[in-house]
């Protein structure tokens, strides 16, 4: 049987710059949102904190911060992944060094291995750290895929604690129980489904949305888990314009402009990706005022 990692509500938390590097004093004041919101982990480093533009030392010590200024009241998940399999376990190794409580290991992208790689990669990695790992399916932006048997498979290792599941394809939920079993850890990847997946059995999200609110995250993934599906539908439709809104271009340049317009300014984006066009800053500022 897996212990979960959490249950419920997971930030996938932006990373916030400015001219020097990153912001800590913006990083700060988003910890502190998380925390008094209540929330039961926080993802630092994954593809929200823009992982792919952060070098290693920046990680490490955004890991480092992230594990003094939460001083255990949340859990803390690092995003380790990446697609060179040497690298990967490094990272995941440095980050267990730093006391995170988790690992989020998204499967390797350009490369696209075969399935049997991605068995080869996450073993790699299970045998450089005992942290749980939470395998990490986002074909959308990696075009490598996990297939459901594949997943099984990485069930048997002792560490794999579970799936960020990113593929809009609820059914997986069902497929992944089925091979793995009902007791397997799986985390909607996705805003929009946060209630068709756990009403399939995922046990909360792992959210870009509750950057911003939280607590209505929180809420809305309570009700879910207590089975009060009419009021978790009520809650995940009066999200769901925002939800839009946030991914209408590349994640994270929407949910960034809107902790701006909230008053979390987290600074911009690094390059390549750049600020939000002027119509989608607008329908944020609606949106949320």
């Amino acid at each position: 049987m897996k212990t979960p990692i959490f249950r419920g509500t997971c930030t996938a938390l932006v990373t916030p710059f400015d001219n020097r590097g990153i912001d800590f004093a913006a990083l700060d004041r988003l910890l502190e949102n998380q925390l008094e919101a209540g929330v039961e982990a926080l993802v630092i480093g994954g593809t929200t904190g823009e992982a792919a533009t952060l070098e290693s030392s920046e990680l490490m010590a955004l890991i480092a911060h992230c594990v003094r200024f939460c001083n255990g009241k949340t859990k803390l998940i690092a995003g380790t992944g990446g697609n060179d399999t040497r690298k990967a376990a490094e990272t995941a190794r440095n980050a267990a060094a730093l006391g995170a409580d988790a690992l989020l290991c998204v499967t390797p992208y350009y490369n696209r291995c075969t399935q049997g790689g991605l068995l080869a990669h996450y073993e790699a990695i299970a045998q450089a750290t005992d942290l749980p790992i939470i395998l990490y399916n986002v074909p959308s932006r990696t075009n490598v895929h996990i297939a459901p048997e594949t997943c099984a498979a990485l069930a048997q290792l002792p560490s794999v604690a579970g799936i960020k599941e990113a593929d809009p394809d609820v059914g997986r939920v069902l497929k992944i129980h089925g091979l793995c079993g009902e007791d397997f850890p799986v985390y909607s990847g996705c805003d929009d489904r946060i209630l068709p997946f756990m009403a399939c059995g995922a046990l909360g999200v792992i959210s870009v949305l509750s950057n911003l609110r939280p607590r209505a995250i929180k809420e809305l993934t309570d009700a879910a888990l207590r089975g009060e599906y009419v009021r978790a539908l009520n809650l995940q439709r009066a999200q769901q314009p925002l939800i839009e809104a946030l991914f209408a271009a590349v994640n994270p340049i929407p949910i960034k402009t809107a902790l701006a317009i909230s008053g979390l300014d987290c600074g911009p984006c690094r390059l390549p990706l750049t600020a939000a066009d002027p119509d989608l800053a607008e329908r944020l500022r609606e949106l949320i005022q």
